[in-house]
This record gives structure tokens, sequence and C-alpha cells, in this order.
């Protein structure tokens, strides 16, 4: 059974991670994209909802982590939600984003430790895939330190996500100028407060906690990916950039809840969870302060989204969308 959507999915939930970690030397040479430059290019339209009580709001965006130059400017209803927040939230706090010891940590967690090597787990022609794409990458490896032999001291999950970002930054989708990383920029320049909603060693425990099977079917679907990565995450990027929940959802989740509900419970819906009490503590709070909360575009939508676990307990809730149509 092909499961290449759900695993291209998986990869782009990760890059949150591996901004941090040195697979984004790959993209370290590629400024940052220049808005004037840009400026005939058309934005985004938004994943953008307003969530308000009787006297605070939260703006929830989505976010897709790896984005081109042409995908900015933003629009002009995120430069609202980020003009009106005092205080922008991400998955992880920018600090702890930029910190070396995040990659450290994600190195330990994905070391091998049983004295094997990666290719006594593999069936033959997976482990062939993996030597062919070794070579036809070397260049691309040496960029973020890593020669192909050391592979072998890893964990398959944390090949296959080296491998999915690799072919996603060919495409050019770089996780530097990821929407996360800019608006983080942004804020800094601005001198906004910024926070995380959990810690890197959470997001870590996610991928370092998936079964063996689980594993090995995404790195041999990071392997398959290679041959035709376009079309799958072309198709992502290209509903994000229209602002299509319905199109994202299904390419992002619809299938990794059905074939995989417990991995679809632990990377979304636990975290999900997680997260809903300490935004409600954000709305319920004393001061007036507004706040910008940028997730991955897969925690904010279907039931199991953060949008409508908001709007079940009561608070009024509203897509802003200039460019499309009220949801």
């Amino acid at each position: 059974m092909r499961l290449r959507s759900a695993f291209v999915a998986l990869s782009l939930i990760a890059v949150s991670i591996a901004a941090a970690v040195s697979v984004a030397a790959v993209a370290a040479d590629r400024a940052q994209p220049a808005a004037a430059a840009l400026a005939d290019a058309p934005s985004p339209v938004p994943l953008l909802w307003k969530v308000s009580d009787a006297d605070n709001e939260i703006y929830l965006l989505g976010s897709f982590h790896m984005l081109k130059p042409s995908d900015y400017p933003l629009s002009k209803d995120v430069d609202g939600a980020f003009d009106d927040a005092e205080t922008v939230v991400f998955e992880l706090s920018p600090e702890e984003m930029s910190s070396p010891a995040l990659g450290m940590a994600m190195g330990q967690a994905a070391l091998r430790r049983d004295g094997t090597t990666l290719d006594s787990e593999l069936p033959a022609p997976v482990a062939e895939k993996l030597r062919a794409w070794n070579e036809a990458n070397a260049a691309s490896l040496q960029k973020i330190g890593l020669a192909p032999q050391v592979f072998q001291m890893f964990e398959p999950w944390f090949v296959g996500l080296t491998i999915s970002i690799v072919e996603m930054n060919k495409l050019g989708l770089d996780p530097a100028i990821g929407l996360d990383m800019h608006l983080s920029d942004r804020a800094r320049k601005a001198s906004k407060p910024t926070l995380g909603l959990e810690q890197g060693s959470e997001q870590i425990a996610v991928f370092d906690g998936m079964g063996k099977d689980e594993q090995l079917q995404f790195l041999e679907e990071s392997l398959n990916e290679a041959d035709d990565a376009t079309v799958e995450i072309e198709k992502l990027h290209g509903a994000w950039r229209r602002g299509d929940a319905t199109a994202l959802w299904n390419g992002m989740a619809a299938e990794m809840r059905t074939q995989y509900p417990a991995l679809y419970r632990r990377i979304n819906v636990a975290r999900n969870d997680a997260w809903v009490p300490k935004l409600q503590r954000m709305l319920d709070g004393e001061t007036r302060d507004d706040t910008l909360v940028v997730v991955g575009a897969l925690h904010l939508l279907g039931d199991d989204g953060v949008v409508e676990k908001l709007r079940a307990k009561g608070y009024t809730v509203e897509r802003i969308c200039s460019a499309c149509a009220a949801d």
C-alpha cells in the first residue's frame, strides 16, 4: 500500500525541529526573501483564524515550515494580525529553535545504541536504494556536514527525515525562510515577546517513539519520494498557498489518520490537546493583550484541530481571509 502523502506530511511536520538542526545548512547561503524584489508576486492566502472572548483575541496562523522566496510578501491579513499582537507564539520558542543544543539532542536521540548498523535492519532493496541515493546526493550531504556512511549510525526515522528535507530543498523549499523562521525574525526586530507551546524534547520524542515498522516505512517512502517528490510536495505547497484547508487536510492528515491512527494521535491529536489549555489561558487571562500563534497548518485543520477544539469551548471563531469567502 502506497502511503506517500502521509509520510511527506510527516516530513513537513518535522521541519519545525529540523530547521534548527544542521539540515537547515543546505540553504544557509541563501538570503532572506526581499519584499521589494518580490513585490509583484501574489501573496499566499492565509490559513488564519481569530479566536476571541469578551476582552482578548488570539490569531491562529497555519504555517508551512519550508517556503520559497516567491511565497513572500505575506498577505495583509497576516501583517494585520502580527501588528495587532503583543506576543507571538510558536511550536518551539525562537531561542530553542536556534539553539545548537536542540540539534545535538535530536542527533543523540537518533543514534543506534545496540552496536548494529542501519543496513542490518533494512530489506536488501531498501538498502540498495539508500546506497544509490547517497551516491547521487553526496554534495548535498556534505553541505550539512554528513558523509553517507554516517547514516549507518542512526535510526531509520532520522535518515528518512534527512532524505526528505534534502529532496524538498531541491524544489526550492527552504526551512530558513519557512513561515515560523520568518515571523520569529520579524518579532525579534519588532521587539515583540515570543514563546513556545512545547519543548524540543517533546517534538523529538514524537519521532523517536515511532515503532520499527513505522520507521522503516518512513525511510522507504522517503527514498521512493526522491524519484518523484515534486508531485506530492508541490501539491501540498500549492494547497497552502491557496489557503485551501480541505485539500491540505486531505493531503496531510486523512490518510495518516486512517492508516496510522496511533502515529496520527501522537503527532497531531495529543499535541493539540496539550496546546488548547495553554491557548485558553491566553484568552482567559486578566491582561487584554492579543497573541499571534503560528503552528503547522495541520494542527488547525479538521475536527481534531485547535480551531474546532476552541470553538467547542464556546469561544467566538472566525476565519480572517480577505481573499476568500467567509468560512
